[in-house]
């Protein structure tokens, strides 16, 4: 898709995430962060209306990093930047760019295994599972998304993502086809995580009569569309509500993160870990080392010598 110096917003937006599908392989997620961050970018720096993305600045990027810097945690501007450097690579390849403003694009220091990662304790996990309702078939179809997030690990993008033919019942497996790391891979299904997808499949989802071959779909605006991760976001805040818990976090990842510390603490390696949550990288796994603390506190410390 061709654009032009001035052009609407919608319009480079498509263009750019276009690019970012069929030339980079991104997957609808990140797009959709990129997206997202370009967006407000633009917005703050060129308004809404006709874009004259030739007149794009350096100060314009400055800025506008610092002003979200203001509010939001390293990680987030981080990912503020990226977007941002992939954008401005996208306007040369199309000519709408002739300096390099990726490089105006400043660093942001991150040091990721500075905090522990946030997740439920072992009380809190039951009590919060124990609570969930399957009055309604809402309720059912978000008892059985929590279930895949805790007990599988699965990001928000790849429960929302999950079809019928992803279910091998007799094998007792499920596929997860759409992971970050762009590998597909099958995991055993947990008895209870069955369980509750087959209430939900004979159940609330039955009475929506949805030609859709994905597993979980919306029940109210949209009847029988399929469900996007921000639905499944969203059902873990509201649980988290309805149960009272003060929780670190109220996200999806929530419980991809108790899961993995939980893993930890059983002893499970690292590697095995990696492999269920679809790391690519042991380092970005090993972050979770962290939170076994009776181990790490066995670890020696040299003895300083002294001087005689």
């Amino acid at each position: 898709m061709n654009i032009r110096s001035k052009t609407t917003l919608r319009a480079v937006l498509t263009a750019y995430d276009d690019h970012l599908q069929r030339t980079c392989g991104l997957c609808a997620g990140t797009r959709r962060d990129y997206g997202f961050n370009v967006r407000k970018f633009l917005e703050a720096s060129l308004g809404r209306s006709r874009l004259d993305l030739h007149g794009l600045r350096a100060e314009h990027v400055l800025s506008h990093i610092e002003c979200r810097a203001r509010r939001l945690k390293p990680r987030s501007v981080k990912r503020i930047a990226t977007s941002l450097r992939s954008f401005f690579r996208f306007l040369r390849t199309k000519g709408m760019a002739t300096d390099a403003l990726e490089h105006a694009v400043p660093s942001i220091p991150e040091w990721r295994l500075s905090t522990l990662p946030r997740g439920l304790s072992e009380e809190e996990l039951k009590r919060f599972l124990a609570s969930l309702s399957t009055s309604t078939p809402r309720l059912q179809r978000d008892r059985a998304m929590i279930l895949c997030l805790a007990r599988l690990g699965l990001r928000a993008g790849e429960v929302a993502d999950l079809e019928l033919e992803d279910i091998d019942w007799r094998a007792g497996t499920l596929r997860v086809r759409r992971r970050k790391s762009r590998r597909e891979a099958v995991l055993p299904l947990p008895p209870d995580v069955g369980r509750a997808i087959t209430a939900y499949l004979r159940g609330g989802r039955a009475k929506t009569c949805t030609t859709s071959r994905r597993v979980f779909v919306r029940h109210w605006q949209g009847v029988g569309k399929p469900v996007r991760s921000q639905l499944v976001t969203q059902a873990v805040r509201y649980a988290l509500r309805d149960a009272g818990m003060d929780a670190p976090s109220h996200g999806a990842h929530l419980l991809r993160h108790t899961l993995a510390t939980r893993m930890v603490n059983r002893g499970t390696p690292l590697k095995e870990i990696a492999d269920v949550l679809g790391h690519t990288s042991l380092s970005t796994t090993a972050i979770y080392a962290k939170v076994d603390l009776a181990t790490l506190s066995d670890v020696p410390l040299p003895w300083p010598e002294t001087a005689s």
